[in-house]
């Protein structure tokens, strides 16, 4: 809405000028709402990819990209990490505030009793062709959860998002372990009521009948903060896809299925596998990573060293900084000997340290101490995007609430310009209809 204060945006078409409200955001961020653009010049924008375009304005998370600044409704990454569990981060971004001690007892015990999948959904799992990947095994089962669960519908979610949320952020978890119990053949671990959220996930993933699984609370620390850096970084290809299907008001299970299946793309949650993979390819080729250094940095080669640089962040990372430590720390603790983890500590220090790349700003990002950290805890490469999936649910649903609730809500509908042929006929001598 305009208001006295408001500026404007000239635009010239034709020797006719327009005006467009200049919309500021908290920190300082400009944008021009060209909503009436069309209808006041008949011209539209052109903007493949979105990479100049704001789809909404959000109150949930800030980036700044320049000076590496990331917040969750105002509150710096750093401190969350520093003085919140995940479930904490997960209540936060859902409704805007730290939970105090009876707000987090309530949450946490709607967490544990929806833990529990419904018993006939087990039998799903053995219906997947054997090694079917575990994030297209979660995008079925979590949209399959409307025919056993449909009170959770868009209007219910909103009549009480408190449980909604709660029930979905928890079997969602269940869903997961039990996707990678299956695919690795080893009977289900059920959920335990006594354990807190990050311990519970780790022992229905690692916990069995002939070994069980000592919790190490250095590991459950290490998942909880890699869990809240993954928990939302606005307006991003998983989450624009939830936003835009949600749009068109189905149900909460097919809105975050669409996340699901936007973030298994090996160009948005994939990376840290992708990570993995690199170091897995080094290591067979003797351990030889300068040669793969070398070609990184050879113009005439298209080799990419993967986990290195960020798209919006052009600065350092600040995920990234924060997981650096953790990773440091807990490979310390762990005393693992792994090869793979070698050749990371040494591509670290080259990225660090070698001007090609502190000129680029090619610093380690947040998926190349994610992928190391996950590999230590035991994590099998294939469920690194699903650990991406269980972060990011938090965010994917603050994210659809503040959507359906926006006071200009539309179904997403974006226009085109058509570059095909013009008008053109059939040729009825060579129509073999007629």
């Amino acid at each position: 809405m305009d208001t006295p204060n408001t500026t404007y945006a000239e635009l010239i078409i034709d020797g006719i000028s327009y005006k467009f409200p200049i919309v500021i955001g908290t920190e300082n961020e400009k944008a021009i709402n060209i909503s009436g653009l069309r209808n006041k010049t008949g011209y539209i924008t052109l903007d493949p990819s979105f990479m100049n375009t704001g789809a909404c304005q959000s109150t949930i998370t800030y980036i700044d990209g320049e000076k590496g600044i990331l917040r969750y409704r105002g509150i710096p990454i750093e401190e969350l990490v520093e003085s919140c569990s995940f479930v904490e981060t997960a209540y936060l971004l859902l409704h805007d505030k730290i939970p105090n001690r009876d707000e987090y007892k309530r949450f946490s015990s709607i967490l544990n009793e929806s833990s529990l999948l419904h018993e006939s959904m087990h039998h799903f799992f053995d219906q997947f062709p054997l090694h079917s990947h575990p994030m297209h095994i979660l995008s079925t089962m979590i949209n399959a959860l409307s025919t056993f669960y449909p009170h959770v519908d868009s209007e219910s979610v909103e009549h009480d998002i408190f449980k909604s949320s709660a029930f979905l952020i928890s079997v969602f978890r269940t869903i997961a372990a039990f996707s990678y119990k299956n695919s690795i053949g080893e009977p289900m671990v059920y959920p335990r009521y006594d354990l807190p959220f990050c311990a519970n996930f780790l022992n229905m993933m690692f916990d069995s009948p002939v070994k069980p699984y000592n919790i190490d609370e250095d590991v459950v620390s290490a998942l909880n903060k890699l869990l809240i850096i993954h928990a939302d970084h606005e307006q991003n290809c998983s989450t624009t896809a939830v936003r835009v299907i949600g749009s068109a008001q189905v149900n909460l299970y097919a809105t975050i299925s669409a996340g699901i299946n936007a973030l298994s793309g090996p160009l948005h949650g994939g990376a840290n596998q992708a990570v993995i993979e690199m170091l897995e390819t080094i290591n067979k080729d003797e351990g030889d990573y300068k040669k793969y250094v070398d070609m990184a940095k050879n113009k005439s080669n298209n080799y990419k060293l993967m986990g290195f640089g960020h798209r919006v962040y052009k600065t350092f990372d600040p995920r990234a900084v924060i997981m650096k430590n953790e990773c440091h720390n807990l490979l310390n603790k762990l005393k693992i000997d792994d090869p793979l983890l070698d050749i990371a500590m040494k591509l670290e220090e080259i990225a660090l340290n070698d001007e090609y790349f502190i000129s680029r700003n090619l610093y380690p990002n947040v998926d190349f101490y994610s992928g190391i950290i996950y590999k230590a805890i035991g994590i099998p490469t294939n469920m690194f995007t699903v650990m991406f999936a269980i972060a990011r649910l938090p965010g994917w649903i603050a994210q659809w609430r503040e959507m359906i609730n926006s006071a200009d809500k539309k179904i997403a509908r974006p226009r085109q310009i058509y570059v095909g042929h013009p008008l053109r006929h059939v040729d009825k001598q060579i129509s073999h209809f007629i």
